[in-house]
């Protein structure tokens, strides 16, 4: 959905100068053979763009931001979208939520070049990987568009501001923890991720492992196989039933996927697998609460995929009207979600995971 209101000047940023800028970079392009950035030197000693920060200075109220998801049609981004949409709301800007059916970065990549060619003022990207889509971004912010990612980060000199759902290692210990307690500490376990480049999927993954490795709570439990279901219902939906068949002895699938957590739920649910076989990851609570009532999940967890959106959007804010820079240490407010502190590398963090089981989901709408 998309909502323009009247025109109006930007603080210290006219539509001209972004009309000139892509010109200069259009010049730039063809001159140096599609790279528009000095050198690394160059890069380390300069500021980033012409940003200065002012804590005191208040949000505008005129900014177009757009959202770009992994993928359209999920739940979780359409949650986040919803946060986002009400905090630009709020600002008088405009909003759209826009991007691919698929989770992959070449389908990333022609939003990305749609959106800086459109001048939007802030993007905010949840990527498919870490490093594709960097000369796309690198080339918006050279014309003036504030990048935001949340949920899945690029390399950190690629955008402004990392708006990260929890501490990673928080997360993967958290998997870890809940499948050591639905399995009694010992078993075969399987995982059941998005894509393979997945920069938070990967992350969790990476601290599941060194805990499997080093943390003798869990010597007695064996990661035997990851699968990736790309963020799509019925490819997850598949690869779960591959791993069941390709290890008779699985004890447990965890899935740090919204989307992979539900379809591996319904086939757990109509199988001989359920109550055998346990499920836990990340989920909504809207998507899991039958098979949380029915006995095939015990129990998951997430943050508040709203909440993030929210915080994406005020970061984003922040950052296009010079608020902040995404330098280590400063500081900006979001709304009723309270004051956020910059963190190393431009990360934002919004809190911990939050556990659902039968106790509590019910106090949860989304």
């Amino acid at each position: 959905m998309t909502r323009t209101p009247a025109p109006t000047t930007k603080p210290g940023r006219t539509r001209a100068r972004r009309a000139a800028l892509a010109l200069g970079l259009a010049l730039t392009l063809a001159a140096c053979g599609g790279t528009t950035r000095d050198s690394e030197e160059e890069r380390d000693d300069a500021p980033a763009g012409d940003a200065t920060a002012d804590p005191d200075a208040a949000y505008a109220t005129d900014l177009s931001v757009a959202m770009l998801p992994k993928s359209v049609n999920n739940p979780y981004f359409e949650a986040s979208s919803e946060g986002a949409e009400r905090v630009v709301d709020e600002l008088a800007g405009s909003y759209e939520y826009t991007g691919p059916s698929d989770a992959s970065a070449s389908s990333q990549l022609s939003y990305v070049n749609t959106l800086s060619q459109q001048a939007t003022d802030v993007v905010l990207l949840s990527a498919n990987d870490p490093n594709a889509l960097c000369s796309a971004l690198e080339q918006a912010r050279a014309l003036e568009t504030t990048v935001v990612t949340f949920d899945s980060d690029v390399a950190p000199e690629c955008r402004d501001v990392f708006v990260s759902q929890v501490d990673g290692a928080e997360v993967g210990g958290a998997l870890l923890e809940m499948t050591a307690e639905q399995i009694g500490g010992e078993g075969e376990i399987a995982i059941l991720s998005a894509t393979a480049n997945a920069t938070n999927q990967n992350a969790w993954i990476d601290t599941m492992e060194a805990e499997l490795a080093e943390n003798p709570d869990y010597a007695d439990i064996e990661l035997v196989a990851v699968a990736y279901g790309d963020d799509e219902d019925e490819k997850s939906f598949r690869e779960t039933q591959g791993l069941l068949a390709a290890h008779p002895d699985l004890a447990a699938i965890v899935s740090p996927t919204t989307v992979g957590i539900a379809a591996a739920a319904r086939y757990l649910q109509g199988s001989e697998y359920r109550g055998e076989v346990a499920l836990t990851g990340l989920g909504t609570p809207n998507q899991m609460r039958e098979f949380v009532a029915d006995g095939t999940v015990t129990e998951f967890a997430l943050w508040d995929p709203t909440a993030l959106g929210e915080l994406a959007a005020y970061a984003g804010a922040a950052v296009a009207s010079g608020i902040i820079t995404g330098a280590e240490g400063e500081t900006f407010t979001a709304g009723e979600l309270g004051e956020y502190t910059v963190g190393p590398d431009g990360v934002v963090t919004l809190g911990p995971p939050t556990r659902f089981n039968a106790d509590n989901i019910d106090d949860y709408d989304f």
